[in-house]
């Protein structure tokens, strides 16, 4: 089971920055990130099998692939962003983490714009 692996790796790194918060405080975040990075190597495979299986079911039911690969994007861009907040808030940036939250929402619904749009075309026909 990879979440056996998951929690795993977590909790290594949970007890290694807690040691190193008491001699070493500066290496802690470095011990995060590398873990982080780790986490999410293992599931990029996962995750690469989870797009292969939307592409397929998107050209079976003839949807427009312009839409899944935004949706690709956003969900990409929401991992990211939740990452990096992490590591802000892991590190003590509170103020920069709220930031790059700020920021990975409008990236979100800017790009999500396609999609709102075709969206309400479509209701626009149904009911006109």
């Amino acid at each position: 089971m990879e979440i056996i692996k998951i929690i795993g790796i977590g909790l290594i790194a949970l007890v290694i920055i807690v040691i190193l918060r008491q001699y070493r405080p500066e290496f802690a975040i470095y011990v995060s990130l590398i873990a982080g990075i780790l986490i999410l190597f293992m599931i990029m495979d996962k995750f690469s099998g989870i797009i292969e299986l939307l592409k397929n079911l998107s050209n079976k039911t003839n949807i427009n692939n312009q839409f899944l690969t935004i949706l690709l994007k956003i969900t990409g861009l929401a991992f990211l962003t939740e990452f990096a907040i992490s590591i802000c808030k892991d590190s003590g940036e509170s103020a920069i983490a709220t930031k790059i939250d700020l920021g990975g929402k409008v990236l979100i619904i800017g790009m999500s714009i396609p999609i709102i749009s075709s969206l309400l075309e479509l209701i626009i026909k149904v009911l006109s």
